[in-house]
């Protein structure tokens, strides 16, 4: 019996190669995997990481000892593996460490129909049989068969968001050389008008121009420079598993993620009036604002696609959105996808003779501080002192949807939250102007980190 919870995560399997993740733990879970979810097969996917395509093998073998067929994608991103599973109504496996360095890889899961697995819906339980150990199948191995995805998922995406008749765009995209390199031509250069501009489309999970993580505005700045270089019209980042896209104006500004999610709010109530819009606590109050001025119901949910996608079940909600760039529409069935929203963007500008700058000005109503992260040792405690001081002072609500939310009477408010894999915690603070944003930022950081 081996112990595997320093990997198995909140949503996923992280873990560094082969210190703590290797071809046989992944054999172990795909075997695990199946003896969970069952089905007539499992669909697979990996990125570009060296150690990929081995991780995936072996993770395929753990499947077939279970007499389950595995259909094998190969190459992908994670929205092409939530595609498989959805069109083919199969669970998935999508092999990746998404945004984190070289040295890990990982695993998300989902079940048939892209459906989320978290702890208390079947990973703990994965976890455990594997840590045990599966026995193979008394009956026949199951088979495996290569299919090809991309040009289903490419024709679906541009079904759903038609970019054939706006004007002609240059659009530089900086892959990071992650799998939007593999995805981007395939969707966004076939007979549309735009003139890609590709920035680091090479497959290398090495990443050797800079960490596919654009969520860091140092991974923006090539991107930010090619922009201003080229005249483009609009830049976008993806992540390394390009589940997730950032955007950035003609001037080479980040378009923050809350304003991307009410621009794509707004063009979904245009198409079906009166929906439901799913927004983390954590993205700017504009976002509830604007639904509410389109005659959308605005849904406030916890950080974490689990949390989102379960509220969209639960509400038939169309589209979703957090701070941290994913975007989860119900046409692709509940499931995250950042080039669906770059679609989204792509199409209103491509719709509009005004730059993407005065666009999305109408979209971002307040100023905020990004995410500020603090180690600390005892995270608890941190935040009982915070709302102590806070608790106090007349006017303020506080809340414990997720983490501690605190809002103050001149509309300003913060979010602090523990993260789920490391002794962090996650600070957010919005208000009307940068000074107030300051102040309460630093005034929170004082009582963390004292």
């Amino acid at each position: 019996m081996v112990d595997l919870r320093s990997i198995f995560k909140a949503y996923d399997v992280r873990g560094v190669i082969p210190d703590t993740f290797n071809a046989d733990i992944a054999r172990a879970i795909g075997a695990a995997f199946a003896r969970v979810v069952g089905g007539p097969a499992v669909v697979v996917a990996h990125d570009m990481r060296p150690s990929s395509p081995d991780l995936a093998t072996a993770f395929a073998d753990g499947v077939t000892s279970q007499g389950i067929d595995v259909v094998f994608a190969g190459l992908g991103s994670t929205d092409l593996l939530y595609y498989g599973s959805g069109h083919l109504d199969l669970p998935g496996a999508m092999f990746t460490a998404s945004h984190n360095p070289a040295e890990y890889n990982g695993i998300k899961m989902c079940r048939a129909g892209a459906a989320p697995i978290s702890g208390e819906t079947g990973l703990d339980e994965i976890r455990r049989l594997a840590e045990a150990g599966v026995p193979e199948n008394a009956g026949p191995k199951g088979a495996v068969t290569e299919r090809d995805l991309l040009s289903g998922y490419a024709a679906y995406l541009r079904d759903l968001v038609d970019l054939s008749g706006i004007r002609p765009l240059k659009v530089v995209v900086d892959a990071g050389n992650g799998m939007g390199g593999y995805t981007v031509p395939a969707v966004l250069e076939q007979g549309l008008p735009l003139e890609v501009v590709p920035l680091y489309f090479e497959l290398d999970g090495t990443f050797p121009n800079h960490p596919a993580n654009p969520l860091d505005p140092a991974n923006l700045v090539d991107l930010q420079a090619r922009v201003r270089e080229t005249g483009a019209d609009i830049g976008l980042a993806f992540d390394g598993d390009a589940d997730r896209c950032f955007v950035v104006d003609e001037r080479g500004d980040p378009v923050p993620p809350s304003a991307v999610t009410a621009l794509v709010a707004a063009q979904e109530l245009r198409r079906e009036p009166g929906a439901t819009i799913i927004h983390n606590l954590i993205t700017s109050t504009a976002v509830p604002e604007i639904v509410r001025e389109r005659g959308g119901v605005p849904v406030r949910t916890r950080v974490g696609h689990s949390f989102i996608k379960a509220t969209m079940a639960e509400t038939g909600a169309i589209f979703g959105g957090e701070h941290s760039a994913h975007y989860y529409f119900r046409d692709f069935w509940r499931a995250d996808t950042g080039m669906l929203a770059a679609m989204h963007v792509l199409r209103v500008l491509g719709s509009d003779d005004r730059p993407l700058s005065r666009i999305t000005e109408e979209y971002s109503r307040y100023a905020a501080s990004g995410e500020v992260n603090s180690t600390v040792a005892d995270a608890p405690s941190r935040m009982a002192a915070v709302r102590a001081a806070f608790d106090v002072r007349d006017g303020v609500t506080v809340d414990e949807l997720d983490g501690l939310t605190v809002h103050l009477p001149d509309g300003s408010w913060f979010n602090l939250r523990a993260s789920n894999t490391e002794p962090l915690l996650r600070l957010n603070v919005e208000a009307s102007d940068e000074g107030t944003v300051a102040k309460l930022r630093d005034e929170v950081l004082s009582i963390v980190r004292a």
